[in-house]
């Protein structure tokens, strides 16, 4: 029987083409245009009709934008949806006014309207942007408004596939559009906004991806769902994990080769398919009362490769600090509970970011953050501009990895240390985006 190529089965392929290109560079003469508007996905199984959605460019992920270490990024943002937005380009350190956390870094982008990003990308890493206006940016990333970015290093580590992913959950209603309600106050206190639909770079999953028996993969993989905490294990690989949040680490394999991936949480991870042909390995997105549910099978066909030498690290990020003085820092303990239908700190009610600063430093002053969560839930509290070090629950070290965000379990306090060494207003919320939208958000300055 003749192969038929549907539009479904099309679109998949152009997906995970572009997903998994090799490197390239987008150039800083010229703005790289990233209009964003009303589109359409094929978000649900066949043979469902697509879906109304606003993307980058149309599309849910947007496009793939991908640069070296030490280009500049020019990125003129076009709003051509009904809403303001603007673009965070989250994990990047520095350039306050660049950050895109409207309102407090610029003021949003009118629909009509453009705004024009310009930065340098000294850090190499896997980057993502999306929308961060107060208190929209909920519904604007449930809605579809989100893709990756990457800056690959001088000297990329050697792989025989570099393949992104973005991880993403959907809410949709009966007739298969997406849920319009995002102002539920259960989810502003509770979980936050979690859809029963999960898709692996816009399409449903489980995702199939093949590579020569033995090949060595580089998978960047991205939680860019609104609320949902993802427990991610791998199955017949023996996983890697040389990057978090943007940032290196040394090279090491998970207890039980399983990561949690908080939303807005990127990993970096490099495995060696088996050698056998045909044989198969799983990216499995672990569930309550073993309600497991495979997100990518992996499978070994094709001319095989030689092995490669055993996996290495990246090399480490020299503007980041190697020690911070915590008996110097400054300490800013922040108590986080519910209060009515939003969130207190410290017993009063949030103002968010019209309310004062958590705290204010000079620039190069060590900070020491506490999150004490009185909340039934779990707390993703995100330090925008910033790498931070989760300290030892226990004494006064620190895991050796840089975070962006860092999850508080419910009635449970966590630690986290930095160098303020970047200028300007800075957002500090949860990354459970419906929580930032009911209050659970505000800022610090560094000076």
């Amino acid at each position: 029987m003749p192969h038929a190529c549907s539009r479904r089965s099309f679109l998949a392929g152009v997906s995970a083409a572009v997903l998994s290109s090799p490197a390239r560079s987008e150039t800083v003469g010229e703005p790289r245009i990233i209009e964003a508007r009303a589109g359409k996905a094929e978000i649900l199984p066949a043979p469902a009709p697509p879906s109304d959605i606003l993307g980058f460019d149309g599309a849910t992920p947007g496009p793939l934008l991908r640069y070296k270490q030490g280009e500049t990024l020019f990125a003129r943002l076009k709003n051509e949806t009904d809403q303001p937005l603007s673009l965070h380009w989250q994990g990047m350190r520095g350039e306050n006014a660049m950050d895109g956390a409207a309102p407090l870094t610029q003021q949003p982008v009118a629909p009509g309207a453009s705004f024009d990003y310009r930065r340098p990308l000294p850090d190499p890493g896997l980057f993502c942007y999306r929308p961060s206006v107060f208190p929209l940016s909920g519904e604007l990333m449930g809605r579809g408004l989100k893709g990756l970015l990457i800056v690959d290093e001088a000297s990329p580590l050697e792989s025989d596939a570099d393949l992104a992913v973005v991880l993403d959950d959907w809410r949709l209603d009966p007739n298969g559009s997406i849920d319009q309600d995002f102002s539920k106050n259960a989810e502003a206190r509770g979980e936050g906004r979690i859809g029963a639909l999960l898709t692996v770079n816009g399409t449903p999953a489980p995702a199939a991806r093949e590579f020569s028996p033995g090949a060595r993969v580089r998978l960047r993989l991205a939680n860019l769902a609104n609320a949902r905490i993802m427990a991610l294990s791998f199955e017949n690989v023996k996983p890697y994990v040389i990057a978090i949040d943007s940032q290196p680490c040394d090279a090491f394999v998970p207890v039980r080769q399983t990561i949690p991936v908080a939303p807005g949480a990127r990993f970096e991870l490099m495995f060696d398919l088996p050698a056998e042909q045909g044989a198969q390995a799983r990216l499995i997105l672990r569930g309550a009362n073993g309600q497991d549910r495979d997100l990518i099978r992996f499978s070994a066909r094709g001319q095989a490769v030689p092995a490669r030498p055993p996996i290495r690290s990246l090399p480490d990020n020299p503007a980041l600090p190697r020690a911070i003085k915590l008996q110097e820092s400054k300490k800013v303990d922040i108590v986080i509970a519910p209060m009515g239908q939003g969130w207190s700190f410290n017993g009063a009610p949030s103002k968010a970011y019209s309310g004062a600063p958590f705290f204010r430093v000079k620039r190069g002053a060590p900070v020491t953050l506490g999150f004490n969560n009185r909340a039934l839930v779990p707390l993703v509290m995100h330090v925008h501009g910033h790498a931070v070090r989760l300290l030892h629950d226990l004494d006064d070290g620190w895991e050796p990895y840089w975070r962006n965000a860092i999850v508080a379990p419910p009635g449970k306090t966590k630690h986290v240390a930095f160098v303020a060494d970047a200028p300007g207003k800075w957002a500090l919320h949860d990354d459970i985006l419906e929580h930032e939208a009911a209050g659970l958000a505000g800022w610090f300055e560094v000076s």
